[in-house]
């Protein structure tokens, strides 16, 4: 008897690392989760996941294990980045893409030549597109205020670990893909973040639509890449009538 043909997946990813910026920090620990697309056109979680400590062949500083527990003598024998990151980066040619929340921070670490130039989604950003009305986008915000069904609460914790973030993650994902198209979510992942509410200043949490002219011109010079891209796109919007924040049925059809 044949065995059964395995499904196209999307791979949600978590990592922790001993800091936020590579190659003076590494990783210590991957957590992967699959959604594939069933017979019936829906996406559900597929498989168990897994994670795999990593040495990071440095110490771990104090104040990240207080983040995520991890100790040194944990993955002093646990295999190296590049010993682990392609089998768990790259199950091709069942992988159509990457996942992670806040991708651009996995990015930094699972390389295009780790992962055969995967595209990634970023469930964060696609949040801010699907979901504005969250009071906030964190993985864990969004887990509480959505409660996505099927999630097993224990298996979801703890936090700051790779696998439970991952599993986490993969419902959020889950929902996503059942409410957008995969290329959709990948033609935001692409862009910069679209901010729903303002972050900062006198007009924070107000809407953009709400602030006048001369602060939304404020934000158009900001540092910050996802500001300014919200600021633009809603100057954008009042010059074209154009909108910003939930996108219409016919966008999610791209």
């Amino acid at each position: 008897m044949r065995p059964a043909s395995q499904p196209q997946i999307v791979r949600v990813i978590d990592l922790e690392t001993t800091g936020n910026a590579p190659p003076a920090h590494a990783v210590c620990e991957i957590g992967w989760q699959d959604v594939a697309l069933g017979e019936d056109g829906r996406w559900e979680l597929h498989g168990d996941g897994g994670n795999i400590l990593v040495n990071p062949g440095r110490p771990i500083p104090p104040i990240t294990q207080a983040v995520h527990h991890i100790r040194d003598e944990d993955v002093a024998d646990a295999p190296w980045w590049h010993d682990v990151a392609r089998p768990v980066l790259d199950p091709w040619p069942r992988r159509l893409a990457l996942a992670a929340h806040r991708a651009d921070f996995e990015q930094q670490y699972c390389t295009p030549s780790l992962t055969r130039n995967a595209e990634w989604v970023c469930t964060w950003k696609c949040a801010l597109r699907l979901w504005p009305d969250s009071p906030a986008f964190s993985n864990q915000v969004l887990r509480y205020w959505r409660k996505p069904h099927g999630l097993q609460h224990e298996r979801g914790l703890p936090v700051h670990r790779a696998f439970p973030d991952a599993y986490v993650t993969a419902h959020h994902l889950r929902d996503m893909l059942n409410e957008a198209s995969l290329a959709q979510l990948l033609a935001w992942s692409r862009e910069p973040g679209l901010l729903p509410r303002v972050r900062y200043g006198p007009d924070r949490g107000k809407e953009w639509r709400e602030i006048t002219e001369e602060s939304l011109a404020g934000f158009l010079t900001d540092r910050d890449p996802d500001v300014r891209h919200t600021a633009e796109t809603e100057y954008a919007r009042r010059r074209s009538g154009g909108h910003v924040g939930r996108a219409t049925p016919q966008e999610l059809l791209l």
